[in-house]
């Protein structure tokens, strides 16, 4: 009773003073003090005198529990965070400065039945926060502690739905940033998200009592407590994890491969991207990429990526949505992202979302850091042949901040240990990157991002070669209400390359190529319930090509000057998905796009001969267009079907079903990805590439979700595939129909995984069986090839295995290895010769009959951190490493040459010794 009378007469008392109280509160009610080895009735008494909270408790609950903790100048709740952290104990604060100590349950402060004006003004946690300047009086709450209670909603006797809506957003509490890939997500039923780039989620749940569980990559795992009774906003703050033995995080949540609908789609974060060694230690996303399973490349020094069967041309590589042409530096030892910016690379082998089009193979969306909101900060990295810089900071604290980040390398000293035969290369190259995030207030943001590279090398000659990516976009995320938010997105990208010679005055010349593109986009999401979550939007993308200007360099120059026509074309696209929870084991996201390809003067087309295959010598008729005609028009449905069956809690299997359209193409005679490849736009001549893939996979948890096991299977048609005919020409062709020609393709395989997330040892071992053939037996498109018979592609190479382990001896020191078998790619080879006018000529095999050597490779490093105190300027490490570890002379190519009447074979080896290579890395 005396309890009762006490509560009742401090409640009164606040409430008639509460004014007057709270305006001193934030002066009065921050905690200083050493406090060891103190009872509850002390440690209580303690805080009562520093503070104007008032504890309630049962004190037989603490008899044997001792305080002891230090606090200078702290909040009450980070006090009683850490003297019950990991503990079964919970406190609740209540409107008036009372303070509940329970254990195992929590303490309900609020009343949910009350008037709407009424709890609006009276409820806990929902007023307008110091932290949050734009929060414009709507009822969002801050979720910062594991042990509150926190109301979501004002429940009603006239609301009969029996779900409510949570949305909000997730950052991180130490410098602001959004987190992407969070899981959120209650264990029974099995109800889960995951946050958006921007960090933005929202969850429909049944009304009640909830834990929600909360995992992201590099964050402490961490919960909430919730008391659901309608709609709501609950934003949410992340730490990140730090340990004695830190792990390595490969996915969000430990059972989103179980529970997510999408199959072929693997995500990694920087974290994980820095623990594999790579060539001269320069952190490589591409290269981690080749790690996994159904991703090869066809060589040493390329970062040109074939995914399931498909060219390199048809991944879709995507910074900040800004188109990628060419990702990579130094004749592909480097990819052009610097890793102290990237946050995050999701890469997309099948399911793809109807959001994406334009590409056959794949997408690969990297993200970037939006910039530390709350202080300024930076980080530096030099190694043997590049260095790095990036600083970041707020502009306007929690609203506007800003990353700027810029990489070079010094690489000639290297060039110069080549052989005499090389010694006078020269390489150079840089990129810049430039982040502003800005907050308009709770309901827009902006985000502005600009990317820059440039390349420039020659290989002991008087020609240089050089190339670079220029990319701007401005984006703008715009809520409307808690169920619909929308982004648009507008931007420019550029690629271009160039070929210059000085030597000789007379022959000196410039040969250039551009790709230009300006695009709109605008995607919405729209919550429709429970069961139903709606993505819909339209993308435009208008190209401007320059195919090739071949001028004068110079006064003395008597080059000829030849330059091939534009090209334009805009490329349009309607898509709408929905993503149906038909029962908490069945899900099926099923979605369509539509895309429209119009090919645009001012153009010439020449026409040809029906039936005959197309030559110089068949064309009957040219015809012109003026600027802005539409010349052909090219278009159709694409469809992504995706499902997901959750037999039990650690076992589920998926399939899916795409559909997709290519109207870009390049033209290459190389087998890698190199800077002088052509890209070309279908026309009437050129139809675009159409692909389909099935895909069926079941997914496997093991030790707790601690060991995750998958395995994948796929089959995939391709049309319109454009390969080349014996001879071709393809810089400054004017009629480069005449010289490639249209097949078909078809690619299957099967790809297993096992994976390792937590612990001292952590990492991944992939196998993939996959095969990939092309089929040209139509004799009206032209010459057949291997007699109309499949045929493999130049990147198809049957077995690939890896493994990537790190293990981590100390909380300074760890190791990490990866090994990588792959099957010899297939050539070309010369089986004979024969003597013809004056001359001995040469007999080749059917198109790519044989293969070259098998390539294997093991690479080590080690990772050495400084010590880890928080309060220190400085955070420097050191990586240490060896590529190629045992010096395997691995072929890039097989090539032979006629020397005295006989043909030489050679192989030629881009690392064909072990390379070291040490970096030191520091923040500040």
């Amino acid at each position: 009773m005396k309890f009762l009378f006490r509560f009742l007469l401090i409640s009164f008392c606040l409430g008639y003073f509460h004014p007057h109280l709270l305006a001193q509160r934030n002066a009065q009610d921050l905690i200083t003090g050493d406090f060891k080895d103190l009872s509850i009735r002390d440690f209580t008494s303690e805080l009562e005198q520093q503070t104007h909270y008032f504890f309630y408790y049962d004190s037989a609950l603490f008899d044997s529990i001792r305080f002891t903790i230090s606090a200078d100048r702290q909040p009450l709740s980070d006090v009683l965070d850490q003297v019950f952290a990991k503990t079964g104990f919970n406190y609740s604060i209540g409107p008036h400065n009372e303070v509940f100590l329970t254990r195992g349950v929590l303490v309900q402060t609020s009343l949910g039945a009350l008037p709407l004006d009424s709890v609006r003004k009276k409820k806990a946690g929902y007023a307008d926060q110091p932290d949050n300047p734009n929060s414009q009086n709507e009822a969002i709450q801050y979720a910062k502690l594991e042990n509150k209670l926190y109301q979501i909603g004002f429940s009603s006797p006239n609301n009969g739905q029996p779900t409510s809506l949570i949305t909000g957003y997730v950052r991180d509490s130490k410098t602001g940033e959004a987190v992407s890939g969070a899981s959120i997500y209650i264990d029974k039923p099995h109800i889960g998200v995951s946050s958006d780039q921007y960090g933005y989620y929202a969850l429909s749940l049944p009304r009640g009592r909830h834990t929600l569980n909360i995992q992201s990559i590099g964050m402490k795992d961490t919960r909430r407590q919730i008391q659901l009774d309608g709609d709501g906003k609950l934003n949410i703050d992340l730490q990140s994890q730090v340990m004695v033995l830190r792990n390595v995080i490969v996915s969000a949540e430990k059972m989103s491969n179980i529970r997510g609908v999408q199959m072929g789609v693997q995500k990694l974060d920087i974290k994980t991207l820095k623990q594999v060694p790579v060539v001269f230690g320069e952190t490589d996303l591409l290269r981690v990429l080749l790690t996994l399973p159904g991703v090869k490349s066809v060589g040493e020094a390329s970062t040109g990526l074939n995914v399931r069967g498909g060219s390199a041309d048809q991944n879709l590589v995507l910074f900040n949505d800004a188109t990628i042409y060419n990702a990579a530096h130094f004749f592909g030892l480097f990819s052009a992202f610097n890793p102290d910016v990237v946050k995050s690379v999701e890469l997309y082998k099948s399911s793809i979302p109807a959001r994406y089009g334009g590409r056959l193979s794949s997408v690969i969306d990297i993200a970037s850091r939006e910039g530390n909101k709350k202080e300024f900060s930076g980080s530096a990295g030099i190694g043997l042949i590049t260095s790095r810089i990036e600083l970041e900071g707020p502009i306007a604290k929690d609203k506007t901040s800003f990353i700027l980040a810029g990489r070079t390398t010094y690489a000639n000293w290297l060039l110069n240990l080549l052989p005499s035969q090389y010694k006078l290369s020269r390489a150079s190259f840089y990129d810049l990157n430039l982040n502003i995030s800005h907050q308009i207030n709770k309901n827009n943001n902006l985000y502005l991002t600009a990317y820059a590279s440039n390349d420039n090398f020659n290989l002991n000659s008087d020609t240089t070669y050089g190339y670079g990516n220029l990319n701007l976009s401005l984006k703008w995320k715009h809520a409307f209400n808690d169920k619909l938010y929308a982004v648009f997105t507008t931007g420019y990208d550029q690629y271009k390359y160039h070929i210059t010679s000085e030597a000789n005055p007379v022959n000196a010349y410039k040969l250039s190529f551009n790709v230009n593109q300006s695009y709109f986009k605008a995607q919405f999401n729209y919550f429709l319930s429970a069961k139903h979550a709606l993505e819909f939007g339209l993308n435009s993308l208008y190209y401007k090509l320059d195919p090739g200007t071949y001028i004068p360099l110079g006064k003395s120059s008597l080059v000829n000057p030849d330059t091939v026509q534009a090209e334009q074309a805009l490329e349009s696209a309607l898509y709408l998905s929905d993503k149906y929870t038909i029962t908490t084991s069945l899900v099926l996201e099923a979605g369509i796009r539509y895309s429209l390809f119009n090919y645009l003067g001012p153009q010439t087309i020449n026409e040809y001969a029906p039936g005959i295959p197309k030559t110089e010598d068949d064309v009957i008729g040219v015809k012109t267009y003026p600027a802005g005609n539409n010349i052909k028009t090219y278009g159709g449905p694409e469809y992504r079907i995706s499902a997901r069956y959750e037999f039990t809690d650690n076992f589920s299997v998926k399939a899916s079903y795409n559909t997709e359209r290519q109207y870009i193409h390049v033209l290459s005679n190389t087998t890698a990805i190199a800077p002088t490849d052509i890209w070309k736009l279908s026309d009437p001549n050129i139809p675009p590439q159409l692909g389909s893939q099935f895909s069926l996979g079941a997914y496997k948890n093991l030790k707790n979700n601690t060991i995750e096991t998958s395995v994948e299977v796929y089959y995939k048609n391709i049309q319109n595939y454009l390969d080349y005919k014996s001879g071709a020409v393809l810089v400054l062709n004017h009629h480069i129909e005449t010289d490639v020609i249209n097949t078909k393709g078809k690619a299957y395989g099967i790809e297993f995984m096992i994976r390792k997330s937590t612990g001292k040892l952590n990492g991944w071992i992939s196998y993939t069986y996959s095969r990939v053939f092309l089929k040209m037996d139509d004799p009206t498109a032209g010459e057949l090839i291997n007699h109309g018979n499949w045929y493999p592609a130049d990147y198809d190479q049957p077995s690939s295995f890896t493994i990537v382990g790190n293990y981590r001896i100390n909380h300074r020191f760890s190791i990490s290895s990866n090994f990588t078998y792959n099957t010899g790619r297939p050539i070309t080879l010369p089986i004979g010769v024969f003597y013809y006018d004056n001359s001995y000529r040469t007999i080749y095999s059917d198109r790519n009959a044989y293969r070259i050597p098998d390539y294997i490779r093991m690479d080590a490093s080690m990772n050495i951190d400084g010590n880890h105190k928080v309060h220190q300027t400085f955070h420097g490490s050191w990586t240490i490493g060896v590529y190629n570890l045992f010096g395997t002379h691995n072929p890039y190519s097989v090539y032979y040459i006629s020397e005295n009447g006989a043909v030489n074979g050679y192989k030629l080896s881009i690392f064909g010794s072990a390379i070291p290579f040490i970096n030191y890395n520091i923040r500040f």
